[in-house]
Formats: C-alpha cells, sequence, structure tokens
C-alpha cells in the first residue's frame, strides 16, 4: 500500500528556469582575527579594490592572515607585511586547490577586512558547491538514489536562499545552520556522480524554486513548517517520514534523511521521493548561464 500511494504523486515536468544568477559565496570564515590559507599550486593574492596582483602565494606552503587596523596582513618567513588593502582575492594560476580550516576547496578566495575581523569566502560554481555539500550532509555509502535527491534537495535551498547572509558579505554559511559544506576535501566518487547526474535540476512550486528544507530524521512523520517556523509553506506538507525506528534529528521539516535513503533501498528514484515529501512541486533545469 505505501509503494501506491509513493508512485501516484509522480508526474515529472522540465522546463527552464531563466532566472539570471551568478557564482555562489560560501562563508568559511567569519569575525576571526587570524586564519591559515594555502595553496596546492602557486596563486596570486589580488588587491579587489585595485585589481592588481600584489603577492603570490607558493604552493603547499601555509601563510597566515591576520586583520591589521583597517587592513590584511600576511605572515611571510616569520614576519607580518601590511598587504595595505582591506580586501582581497585569492587564485590559482593553474588548476588547483585552495585551503583555510585544513580542508581543501575549489573556486577562489574572497577575504575581507571587517571592522577589524577577518571573513574568508568560498566564490565558487553552484555544481561544485553541491559537490562538497551532499557527502557532507548525507553518509556517502547511501543508497545512490537519495545522493541524488540530496543533491537537488541542497541546489534547490541554495538558489531559494542566495543573498540570506548578505549582511556579512556571503550568500550562505558552510555550518548545519544553512547546508553543511566540506569543500573538495569531502568529495567522494559516488556523490559527485549523483550531483552530475542531477546537474541543474531544482524543485519550484508556482514557478518559484523552493527552500527544500530537509533534516537527519523526523521520527516517524514530518512535521508542517508553521509549526517550527511562522508559516506554513503548501509544499511542505506532514507525511510519513520511513525512519520509525530512528530518533528525530533537526525541525523534522521536507525531506528525512534518512527516510530518503530507506525509500531507496526500497527502489524508489529520486524523484519518486522528492515528490513524496514535497508535494505539489515540479522538477525545474535552471539556466545554464548561472554557470558562466
Amino acid at each position: 500500500m505505501k509503494r501506491f500511494i509513493l508512485l501516484f504523486f509522480i508526474i515529472i515536468f522540465q522546463i527552464i528556469f531563466t532566472q539570471p544568477c551568478f557564482a555562489i559565496k560560501i562563508g568559511l570564515v567569519d569575525a576571526a582575527s587570524r586564519a591559515v590559507i594555502g595553496s596546492s599550486v602557486n596563486a596570486a593574492v589580488i588587491d579587489g579594490n585595485s585589481n592588481r596582483t600584489i603577492f603570490t602565494l607558493a604552493g603547499m606552503v601555509p601563510y597566515e592572515l591576520r586583520a591589521y587596523r583597517h587592513n590584511i596582513a600576511i605572515k611571510v618567513n616569520g614576519s607580518y607585511y601590511d598587504l595595505k588593502t582591506n580586501f582581497i582575492s585569492i587564485k590559482t594560476y593553474n588548476s588547483g586547490f585552495l585551503s583555510v580550516k585544513n580542508k581543501w576547496y575549489r573556486g577562489h578566495f574572497i577575504v575581507y577586512n571587517r571592522n577589524g575581523y577577518l571573513t574568508v569566502i568560498n566564490k565558487i560554481n553552484l555544481e561544485d558547491y553541491i559537490k562538497g555539500v551532499v557527502p557532507s550532509e548525507m553518509p556517502s555509502g547511501w543508497s545512490y538514489e537519495a545522493h541524488k535527491a540530496q543533491a537537488i534537495a541542497a541546489r534547490s535551498y541554495a538558489l531559494a536562499n542566495l543573498g540570506k547572509r548578505a549582511s556579512h558579505g556571503y550568500d550562505l554559511k558552510d555550518t548545519p545552520e544553512d547546508q553543511a559544506y566540506g569543500g573538495a576535501s569531502a568529495e567522494k566518487r559516488n556523490t559527485n556522480r549523483a550531483v552530475e547526474d542531477t546537474r541543474e535540476i531544482v524543485l519550484i512550486y508556482d514557478s518559484k524554486i523552493i527552500p527544500a528544507y530537509y533534516s537527519a530524521s523526523a521520527g516517524g512523520q514530518t512535521t508542517t513548517s508553521g509549526k517550527v517556523w511562522t508559516h506554513n509553506l503548501p509544499y511542505l506538507q506532514s507525511v510519513p517520514s520511513f525512519d520509525d525506528k530512528i530518533k528525530k534529528s533537526g525541525h523534522g521539516v521536507g525531506m528525512s534523511q534518512h527516510g530518503a535513503n530507506n525509500l531507496a533501498k526500497q527502489g524508489y528514484n529520486a524523484y519518486q521521493i522528492l515528490q513524496y515529501f514535497y508535494r505539489g512541486v515540479q522538477f525545474a533545469r535552471i539556466n545554464p548561464n548561472f554557470y558562466k
């Protein structure tokens, strides 16, 4: 009976979503007095105000950045040097990765001195961001269709929340407060494939990308958004979460990650899983110009 109920809701529509967008900005470090950064290959440190290269990082060498008055200082051979700017970007000269917090990241870094404290931001292509989210939010050993469902939900959440942290200079945090994001260090071959196989696909309701909330488990029944936040959203209804034997973990709104994995193990695909947890939604493919 449960299988029939799920299949009843499977109606998939492919459309093109045309809202102009840009690469996403993820806050990695905020309000810190210092940050240790590095690069796997040589990288340029660029003054964000003048767009002039002011220093070159050697590959596989750690460098400490500090807030110095209104500027940013870098430690080289035991001494600090004032970069004479409050805003830098760091880009690799060749294909490579940047590091902070003992993790590797794709894309490039933006660093600000904001009121005497450093903010380190990863500006990155959306799909590369999602590659770092899926294995951070869901165990890489889980079912492939659950990983695909997670990729679509995470992509939808990210796009629906662009600018959420604009007052801090970025879109989203790298923590579960928004979405857990471990950068390239978290990536796995199978979860990367799930991202690639769902590339550009998002969930929409009433022609708008939805913030596809999810949590680890709902304890047997998902919760309507109005019981957790201020408004009930029509696509976030209370449904059996297929995780009865697992203690509730998280807000319980939207997709249960354990429930998604259990359904995937029963043979349901990512699209069936998503249309079960998010009622009345359709699937859209975003404008590829997002990636330019």
